[in-house]
């Protein structure tokens, strides 16, 4: 009897300890689970519901990888150049949650990034030549897209995706003005009329571009677009707007007086970006789905590819003199269905010279640069690597060093960016 109550008592106990284990196993990873404190996770139940489920799936984030509420650090870069870079790594600014793009301010001495679905801080701004945090501006408790300047530097323009609004901020003081209703949803890209009159936004969601009075401070036409307008481009004389069409890779010129648009090109590809050199009467147009970019001539409409490039390229810049089109490429994506979290390779900035279509240099970056700008003054350039939460400065020598630099690292840098 002893033994069997021996066997019983013996496999209670290991009975006991078992059960013991799973539940303190169940608590461990309820809390874990637990959103941390100045942290929000979007996910498609608690995004706004003029978002669609489409719509994440196409601008899917990552957030749940980022932090809305992290401090920021510099992070000095402690290593020489990779060998044959002529660009020079200054710096690295880390946790900087979602910088979806980036701007200099007119006279170049901040970067203002936008943080996108950030409740917490929708804009933050830097000392470009330190990398200091300078200021956190709170967008309404969201997040920011695009950002543009006046000519004047006086005011700031930043669109909201998630309630469809923009953003006039003072410069100076780093406060609000005023805030704008596009009347559309998810809206994105900001372009200013020459004379500055009249804003422009377009609407990923809504098909449209909205068209706002800045002296009432009112959207005053939606104009009806290809699908999913992203990029546009007012040209100089007033009379017509470009519109890039990210859904089924199409271009639409659109005459502002009547606001009727024709599609002047279509490859069912995904057109993301336009940049612009009147001078020349070129548009420069990225296409992510074709790892391309076009060049567009506006006084014949006529398309044809200036140069391809890595995969996804999202972001471009021209240069203040128009010599050097920058490109930031995000890389190959997790999965086809999956860019919320790093893909298989870095993702990378080239510099092409826009009239030989040569790369001048290349730079490898983190995990899905995004944001991109170039100071006025074309000594400093500053990207985002999206999921790293991170951004890293430049500095750029003149166009002739880059042009007699025999491509930097064209010849290279792609055996490294494969992780």
């Amino acid at each position: 009897m002893n033994g069997k109550y021996g066997r019983f008592k013996g496999g209670f106990i290991w009975l006991l300890f078992f059960c013991t284990v799973i539940i303190f196993g169940l608590f461990l990873y309820i809390e874990i689970a637990k959103p941390m404190p100045g942290i929000t996770v979007y996910s498609i139940k608690n995004i706004p519901k003029l978002i669609s489920e489409k719509d994440i799936a196409i601008e899917k984030t990552g957030l749940e990888n980022n932090q809305t509420d992290i401090p920021q650090t510099k992070i000095s870069v402690q290593v020489s150049d990779p060998e044959g870079q002529i660009v020079h790594h200054l710096f690295n600014v880390g946790s900087v949650p979602s910088p979806k793009s980036a701007a200099f301010s007119p006279d170049g001495k901040e970067v203002w990034v936008t943080s996108l679905l950030n409740p917490k801080r929708g804009v933050i701004v830097f000392d470009s030549s330190t990398g200091e945090k300078l200021k956190n501006i709170n967008l309404a408790n969201g997040g920011g897209v695009e950002i543009i300047f006046s000519s004047d530097a006086k005011k700031a323009y930043v669109s909201q995706m998630e309630t469809a609004k923009i953003f006039e901020i003072d410069t100076s003081s780093k406060e609000v003005l005023r805030t704008f209703d596009t009347k559309s949803s998810w809206t994105k890209i900001l372009a200013l009329s020459q004379d500055e009159k009249t804003l422009f936004a377009s609407n990923w969601s809504g098909d449209n571009i909205s068209e706002i009075d800045l002296q009432e401070g009112k959207t005053i036409r939606l104009i009806p677009t290809v699908d999913t307008p992203r990029g546009i481009y007012a040209t100089e004389d007033g009379k017509t707007l470009y519109v890039a069409g990210f859904g089924n890779g199409e271009l639409e010129k659109i005459d502002l007086t009547t606001g009727k648009g024709k599609i002047i090109y279509k490859n069912d590809g995904a057109l993301r970006h336009i940049v612009a050199d009147e001078t020349k009467g070129i548009i420069y147009v990225s296409d992510m789905a074709k790892n391309t970019i076009f060049k567009v001539f506006l006084e014949s409409d006529n398309v044809e590819k200036f140069v391809n490039t890595d995969n996804n390229p999202n972001t471009i810049m021209l240069s203040l003199d128009k010599k050097i089109l920058y490109v930031s490429c995000r890389g190959i994506n997790a999965s086809a269905e999956n860019y919320n979290i790093p893909g298989p390779e870095w993702g990378s900035v080239l510099l092409f010279d826009t009239e030989s279509g040569k790369i001048l240099d290349a730079i490898v970056g983190g995990n899905q640069p995004t944001a991109l700008a170039v100071s006025p003054d074309g000594k400093i350039l500053v990207f985002s690597d999206f999921l790293d939460a991170k951004l890293e400065f430049f500095e750029i020598p003149s166009y002739e060093v880059l042009k007699n630099g025999n491509g930097g690292r064209a010849n290279i840098y792609k055996n490294e960016l494969r992780k």
